[in-house]
């Protein structure tokens, strides 16, 4: 699996993001389902954000420059245009040109913004992007919360304003479990390379906030969009957020060191990974969640990424769960056969129908990208899974 996954890496995921390089600046932000690159499309934050990262967290991997090369493509982009230098933090989206498109400030879009730059500074060693890092980090915290937690979506100015960016299924989130979970990927990335005691405080706040806002005991679940005061709005259960929080939940605990939360919140992941394997896993994909009990059956390209990483991390866990680590291989059976685009210079399919047929959607656009598949490659390479 090893072998075949580090093959599809450097033969057909990489190959493939590196023709969106634009050389005007950043890379193309919008591919159809008939593989037609649209030059002229916006070009999300968040997707460049997640470029960065990608590419230099590949290049740590595979130590090839030419990966080095477009992830300084991609923080140029990011320095040059992404962000706000009047008003501070990085904008949703830009045009094709790379002017000011969608000025709409997300604490989800800043987040990323500084999971890109963290590993965009552990490869190079560019105090540039570290204090760019520390910059999105102080504004998050003085400007995107309050007493209680992270807020969500504000005007350029920082102005509080509607989310439904990250809101779904009918509702307006004040605060999602979404938007905390990659604030604290974030933040681990910005500890990891340059630990500070207040981030490492501010990532303990917010696993407290997960522990006993977030996730909910007696479902063995994590609800998903909350008002301020933290009451779930909906009956939701996101399969793939449940088992993306599992890994990356430990992954910040073990980053941070802290025993008294290792175990805290390992007991929480425990569940969160054995709920999604007993109630999604179908023996070979999962689906993406539940509203009211009833299961939305499509089988979404991030969903099986994220279903490897957190099934090979609860094995690693408890490799007497055995289980798990079939789960994985199945998953990726299942990625190989229906999920992976065929075609010659394609990726993944957005999505694939129960019955194994591609949904006819973008294959890129500003959340279609290659941080979910690109790091669940990463993941199962570097892992040491015996």
């Amino acid at each position: 699996m090893i072998e075949e996954v580090r093959n599809h890496l450097t033969e057909k995921i990489i190959p493939f993001w590196k023709k969106l390089h634009d050389d005007m600046g950043g890379f193309y932000g919008y591919v159809d389902f008939d593989l037609n690159v649209n030059k002229e499309a916006e070009k999300g934050c968040i997707l460049n954000s997640r470029i960065l990262w990608f590419f230099a967290s590949a290049y740590k991997v595979l130590k090839d420059e030419s990966l080095l090369r477009e992830a300084k493509h991609a923080f140029e982009f990011m320095t040059n245009y992404c962000v706000d230098r009047e008003n501070g933090g990085v904008y949703w989206s830009l045009t094709h040109d790379g002017k000011p498109l969608d000025t709409t400030k997300h604490t989800y879009n800043q987040a990323f913004a500084i999971y890109g730059l963290g590993a965009y500074y552990e490869v190079t060693k560019d105090e540039s992007a570290l204090k760019l890092a520390c910059d999105l980090y102080e504004l998050i915290e003085s400007k995107m919360r309050d007493e209680k937690g992270y807020l969500e979506a504000f005007s350029k100015n920082f102005e509080p304003i509607s989310n439904e960016k990250l809101s779904e299924n009918g509702v307006e989130a004040k605060r999602s479990m979404n938007t905390l979970l990659h604030v604290m990927e974030g933040y681990t990335e910005l500890y990891r390379v340059a630990p500070q005691e207040r981030v490492a405080n501010s990532l303990r706040e917010i696993l407290d906030i997960t522990d006993e806002k977030i996730y909910n005991r007696k479902l063995r679940r994590q609800e998903v969009f909350f008002d301020l005061d933290y009451n779930s709005l909906i009956d939701l259960y996101s399969y793939g957020h449940d088992i993306e929080s599992a890994w990356l939940i430990n992954r910040t605990t073990e980053i941070l060191g802290d025993k008294n939360y290792i175990e805290k919140m390992g007991e929480m992941t425990k569940v969160l990974a054995d709920n999604v394997y007993k109630v999604a896993f179908d023996g070979h994909s999962i689906p993406a969640e539940a509203e009211k009990g009833i299961v939305k059956q499509d089988r979404v390209w991030w969903v099986q990424a994220e279903g490897i990483n957190g099934f090979l991390d609860a094995y690693q866990k408890d490799p007497s769960r055995k289980e798990y680590l079939e789960a994985a291989e199945s998953i990726w059976e299942y990625i190989k056969k229906y999920v992976v685009d065929k075609r010659e210079d394609a990726e993944w399919y957005w999505y694939v129908n129960p019955d194994g047929s591609a949904a006819r959607e973008p294959i890129v656009e500003p959340w279609k990208c290659p941080y979910h598949n690109g790091r669940m490659c990463l993941e199962v390479i570097t892992r040491n899974v015996t």
